[in-house]
């Protein structure tokens, strides 16, 4: 069998393989609720044959969206929806898992087909924007947030919490904290973008110390058998890079230590301005790295559409767990396509039985 198709256990979780659906934003929702899309997008994608399914970043706070049509989790009333969801997951097969986040000074923004740039500070929809320090992203998104204060800290730290809880109540069974992408917790380690004199600022391990006291604050909350995992930019390149990879495994390994049981390795998108060297599983020797340097289980994604080279980056060691997002968007049974690449045998089983037994019937596969 090949490693991509190979079962993979964490905690008391089982994935039937080693393919993982990451969050993927849809910008369909309102003031946070699921809504039809969300119930026909997720289950269906679910369908696929993916062991893991990860719902898309869901805001602790109404000022932890990206956009205003971004889900929510700030609400004992967002449980329902998103319970309905997790249960249509589980029910196809997958694991179901969703992102908790706040987007920081990348928030209030417009949907990326409608701008993706701040909405208007006097558009009745726009919201304060906050971060460690008040420095803009700049392009698109040039509001200069307001610097955050310990208040702050503790509040954002709390919606953290509140919000596990309810992903708990829900029924998902994986938990993911987004710490990447210039978001909130990423823009706190990123020396870019965090200029504080206090404890949370200034060097690595002050940098590091709201992602690290948010992670063990909601392991304190989350189900100790089940698996707690972040999506953390280990990596910038920003001319630095040897520096940040430094840094970022040094505060990985705390956070394995507080209680991580994955980590999805990304980029940090913190500035607007990096030479990413885009490409086929480009961070393959990246989270390599960090899998054998911080001695935790990693995932990750980017340029990762192929069925070969996902399987290569798990049979080489590099992976535990393959992020494929846009593919599935394109095909939602890519993972049907990725066993019949490999050889799998018998692939139909990746497949719901409705469609298996017509495509088995009128053009039998290679046993």
């Amino acid at each position: 069998m090949p490693a991509l198709f190979s079962p993979f256990t964490l905690k008391d979780v089982t994935l039937r393989n080693r393919i993982a659906i990451p969050p993927m934003c849809q910008y369909r929702a309102d003031n946070g609720f699921t809504n039809d899309w969300h119930q026909v997008h997720y289950p269906a994608i679910a369908r696929g044959g993916a062991g893991l399914v990860i719902v898309e970043a869901t805001g602790v706070s109404p000022d932890g969206r990206i956009t205003p049509a971004c889900l929510g989790l700030w609400d004992d009333a967002h449980i329902d929806g998103l319970a309905r969801i997790a249960a249509a997951i589980k029910a196809a097969g997958a694991v179901p898992g969703i992102q908790i986040a706040h987007a920081g000074r990348k928030a209030s923004a417009h949907k990326p087909w409608e701008g993706d740039d701040h909405i208007d500070a006097a558009d009745p929809r726009a919201w304060e924007t906050i971060a460690p320090s008040a420095i803009a992203f700049g392009r698109g998104l040039p509001r200069v947030p307001r610097a955050m204060t310990r208040d702050d800290i503790a509040r954002v730290q709390a919606d953290f919490v509140a919000a596990a809880k309810r992903a708990r109540a829900a029924g998902f069974e994986w938990l993911e904290l987004h710490f990447a992408h210039g978001y909130l917790a990423q823009s706190f380690f990123s020396p870019h973008t965090n200029h504080r004199d206090d404890t949370y600022g200034g060097n690595a391990e002050n940098r590091g110390r709201f992602l690290l006291e948010t992670l063990a604050a909601v392991r304190a909350v989350w189900p100790e058998n089940l698996p707690l995992t972040a999506r953390f930019g280990v990596i910038e390149y920003d001319g630095r890079d040897e520096e940040t990879l430094a840094e970022a495994i040094g505060l990985v390994r705390k956070m394995r230590d507080e209680g991580l049981d994955l980590l999805n390795a990304s980029v940090g998108f913190t500035i607007p301005d990096t030479n990413i060297p885009w490409g086929s599983a480009f961070l393959g020797p990246v989270a390599e790295r960090v899998r054998r340097e911080a001695g935790i289980a990693v995932a990750s994604s980017w340029g990762i559409d192929d069925a070969h080279a996902a399987n290569r980056v798990v049979e080489d060691g590099q992976m535990d767990l393959v992020m494929i997002g846009r593919a599935h968007l394109s095909d939602p049974h890519w993972p049907y396509k990725a066993a019949m690449a490999l050889d799998v045998p018998r692939p139909s089983w990746t497949l719901p039985p409705s469609y298996a037994h017509w495509l088995e019937r009128y053009a039998p596969m290679r046993a």
